[in-house]
């Protein structure tokens, strides 16, 4: 059956998610202002529940419920009844429109129709993991690996949102499988792999939504089940997730701190993570002003690399693995940080934005990007270079509003304060630049990545008493 609340929306072709979440907190908003209602204002919709309204299944909540009524005119009941029949035309002469009103271009038609296919996937899978009585047999384990290795390599390459609602799904089925306390030794080892794979994730999704406190639970969540698993790689590697999260964060001490308790844990690793490891540090170091430590820091990088060994965290690539370009990044933006300005760092600049300027190389990283573009303007602006500072930055504030995420705006921020110091700063053309840096800060992806997923943050389950783990 095809419902009113489904034709509306092909009608007025908001089928995708992120345009339909749009609409319906700006109608929230609305009607949080015309009934002075602020517990309506941060209302939103997470892209599962919108699948199910958009397929006919499920029913609003009493709050959601009054945004569809101010969205569209109609009562839930009545969204969620069958499509009116189109009238009949008065006579042969006369043309109905309503088929062609109602009707979507193909190009939409076939990604309701991919959304649909993916709906079923999902709930054949959900099946198939009740029927195996929440033991994880090789189906469902095989499901959650495939799932942690497509969310990691698309991570770095759209928006959070497009993503957040998968991990969401994902961390829940695997913490349900570790609280049945019916999983084999082996399996829950597997399995606490994988949830800590999955904080991780969820980790840097509230940081990119910036949420540091919620990122610093699922990173504290992540350390716990890296510990059940007993994978050396993956403690370091959220060692140096709490040292990301620090950093962004404005607190580059601690940032300094989970860098090097991250580089003691892996001092039996030989993946990509202890050289990721050495580059925070130089970057924290960097950031509280101590030269001397960033450039040891960098120079340990540079060594580690050489001696650098695949683990399976570098096989699944994304986040977890550090490859080169990165590091390139990460040693100017050291280099930044410590007010340094030189054409040989204006060069090194231009080489780590080089580096992330080939879409389809598999590191590339729109975020990285972006920070390498900062650094790029700073260096420059460092040099007195106004001109080259505003072409550096041009392409960050071209970037839509879902990818602004925290990282990304922070960067930009170093730029705007450093225009407000130097020979420029009183220049009409870095006036404008500041104005647009502003601008571009103000409207950001920037959101509750509880509010967005529709579900709670949650912590790893305790292992089982009688776990060997």
């Amino acid at each position: 059956m095809r419902t009113l609340l489904r034709a509306l929306v092909d009608q007025r072709e908001w089928q995708a998610y992120d345009v339909f979440r749009l609409h319906f907190e700006r109608a929230a908003s609305e009607l949080a202002k015309s009934e002075n209602n602020p517990s309506l204002a941060g209302l939103s919709v997470s892209d599962s529940t919108y699948q199910r309204w958009y397929y006919g299944s499920g029913r609003p909540h009493p709050g959601s419920r009054r945004v569809l009524r101010h969205l569209f005119g109609y009562s839930v009941d009545e969204l969620w009844a069958e499509e009116p029949a189109p009238a009949c035309p008065a006579d042969e002469g006369s043309t109905s429109t309503h088929t062609e009103s109602w009707a979507a271009p193909d190009t939409h038609v076939r990604r309701r129709i991919g959304q649909h296919v993916a709906a079923a996937a999902r709930q054949a899978m959900e099946f198939a993991v009740n029927a195996e009585h929440c033991v994880a047999g090789p189906e469902t384990l095989g499901y959650l690996q495939s799932e942690v290795r497509r969310i990691t390599q698309m991570y770095n390459r759209v928006p959070v949102a497009d993503i957040l609602d998968d991990l969401t799904h994902m961390q829940a089925m695997t913490f349900r499988l570790l609280e049945s306390g019916r999983t084999k030794p082996s399996q829950a080892r597997d399995l606490y792999l994988l949830a800590a794979l999955q904080a991780g994730m969820l980790a840097k999704a509230s940081h990119d939504l910036g949420d540091p406190q919620s990122a610093m639970l699922q990173a504290r969540a992540a350390a716990v089940c890296a510990d059940q698993a007993e994978h050396q790689a993956m403690r370091a590697w959220v060692r140096g997730l709490q040292s990301g999260i620090s950093y962004w964060a404005d607190r580059p001490d601690d940032a300094l701190r989970y860098a090097r308790e991250g580089t003691a844990k892996a001092a039996d690793v030989r993946g990509s993570v202890t050289v990721w490891l050495a580059a925070q540090e130089a970057r924290a170091a960097a950031r509280v002003g101590d030269a001397e430590t960033a450039h040891a820091a960098c120079c340990r990088a540079e060594e580690l690399r050489e001696h650098t060994a695949p683990d399976d965290l570098d096989d699944l690539g994304g986040n977890f693995v550090f490859p080169q370009i990165r590091q390139t990044y990460f040693a100017v933006e050291a280099s930044v940080l410590l007010g340094s300005g030189s054409e040989a760092l204006v060069r090194r600049a231009e080489e780590a934005v080089r580096g992330f300027s080939d879409t389809d190389n598999p590191h590339w990283s729109f975020g990285a990007e972006a920070g390498c573009r900062s650094n790029l303007a700073l260096a420059r602006l460092y040099t007195g270079d106004l001109e080259g500072t505003t072409e550096a930055v041009q392409p960050i504030l071209d970037l839509p509003l879902n990818r602004r995420n925290a990282g990304i705006v922070s960067s930009v921020n170093r730029v705007r304060t450093s225009l407000k110091s130097g020979p420029a700063r009183n220049a009409r053309a870095a006036d404008e630049l500041r104005e647009q840096l502003a601008a571009f800060s103000t409207h950001s992806a920037l959101i509750d990545p509880r509010q967005a997923s529709g579900q709670p943050l949650r912590l790893p389950p305790r292992p089982a008493r009688h776990s060997t783990l």
